[in-house]
């Protein structure tokens, strides 16, 4: 195994002012971007069309909207031949017949054109599931500070937790700031960098715990620095190899999953970076100390007991 030596504390601060500054411009993304929700939580009409020739997306979309159709968004899919089109609930339409719809204004406008895909979710559905999704990140986030709790102590959880919450805002800030497309196997994506992110946070949590128990002296600050080192080559390892399966999907997956293999691509990326400097950066915040974590004295005829 690799030794190290790295003085992660000692760029604790630098560490601070760069998660600052990536929560900071996610928050603002979202403020003013917004998430670019899919079909799964708006409702609406999906429609996946082949061209004979290639195409520019936003001349599709004007004429589109020279027909009625209005607030649609076109953009290519894969091949400059292939577009995907997304058009939201149209007045005096019926809903269940849009994509039909739009594929017989698109040939009256270009001729022959091939149907690869139409799919209709309902408004209401669409609300349900954006509700449903937030709660469930809410409720990942809350078990795993009970979690954490009763494995290690109140300050490991609250660390955890913090180190989770700056990995889901980033991830899903990427997506407001590049305005990517939100939709249910992305939510699936950050569901999952939140396991990722706890596995990694939990093992550099049990060095730390096993350390400050073994170290006879020293600062909790040399006793973060060097649990971090003797965890740092797992922690790279694991990341890496993770990333390779995630690049993969990235340029060889396809369209439908590009949206899941970037949340992840993300959030492993970040999440390595907040096992290392956020989740550790919060003990020394909260002035951990031996005491924090020391098991407690048997006493009496319990001592004596194997």
């Amino acid at each position: 195994m690799l030794k190290t030596r790295i003085d992660f504390m000692g760029r604790r601060k630098l560490a601070m002012g760069f998660s600052l500054t990536l929560i900071l411009t996610s928050l603002v993304a979202l403020a003013v971007n917004g998430l670019n929700f899919g079909l799964d939580f708006t409702g609406g009409t999906l429609v996946e069309v082949e061209f004979d020739s290639p195409v520019a997306p936003e001349q599709v979309r004007q004429a589109l909207e020279r027909s009625g159709f209005s607030k649609g968004i076109v953009q290519n899919y894969g091949t400059e031949t292939d577009l995907l089109i997304r058009m939201p609930p149209q007045e005096g339409q019926e809903q269940a017949t849009l994509g039909d719809a739009v594929l017989q204004v698109l040939r009256q406008q270009y001729g022959e054109v091939s149907l690869r895909r139409s799919e209709f979710v309902g408004p209401a559905v669409g609300e349900e599931l954006r509700e449903d999704g937030g709660l469930a990140m809410l409720i990942a986030l809350a078990v795993v500070m009970v979690y954490i709790m009763f494995r290690f102590t109140g300050k490991f959880a609250i660390g955890a937790v913090v180190a989770l919450i700056h990995d889901v805002i980033i991830t899903i800030g990427a997506f407001a700031l590049f305005h990517w497309t939100f939709d249910l196997t992305v939510l699936a994506a950050v569901l999952a960098v939140i396991g990722y992110s706890l596995n990694d946070t939990i093992v550099v949590a049990d060095r730390i715990r096993e350390n400050f128990r073994l170290v006879r002296k020293g600062i909790p600050l040399e006793i973060i620095n060097t649990s971090l080192n003797q965890t740092l080559t797992r922690t790279l390892i694991t990341s890496f190899t993770t990333l390779l399966v995630l690049l993969a999907l990235l340029f060889l997956g396809g369209e439908l999953i590009r949206g899941f293999a970037v949340a992840l691509t993300i959030g492993v990326v970040i999440g390595t970076y907040s096992s290392i400097y956020v989740a550790a950066n919060i003990l020394l915040v909260m002035n951990i100390t031996k005491a924090d974590l020391v098991l407690p004295e048997k006493e009496g005829a319990e001592a004596d007991m194997p």
